[in-house]
């Protein structure tokens, strides 16, 4: 298992727990769900995954969405250096 496919397990964990103790508990837990799909939308922009980060840090190998773990300003910095080397171009 590398670090996308455990990501992609614990979002799909975490939105069902939410919709199982919506169910149970109390419709508020439907919030947990929403988190977990905004979390989802998110690092498929930006690339950035605290879980990923976490499972990295456990010992499981990069996968292709996640391949190595960048801080925000590293990958500000490199986005930077990308565009400005598109316009000396």
């Amino acid at each position: 298992m590398n670090v996308d496919r455990a990501v992609f397990v614990f979002a799909g964990c975490v939105v069902l727990i939410g919709i199982a103790l919506s169910q149970t508990v109390s419709p508020w837990w439907l919030v947990l769900s929403a988190f977990a799909g905004v979390n989802m939308i998110q690092a498929a922009f930006t690339r950035f995954c605290p879980a990923a980060m976490v499972f990295k840090a456990l010992g499981l190998p990069p996968g292709e969405a996640f391949p190595r773990s960048r801080t925000y300003s590293q990958s500000r910095s490199a986005a930077s250096a990308t565009t400005t080397r598109g316009k000396e171009l």
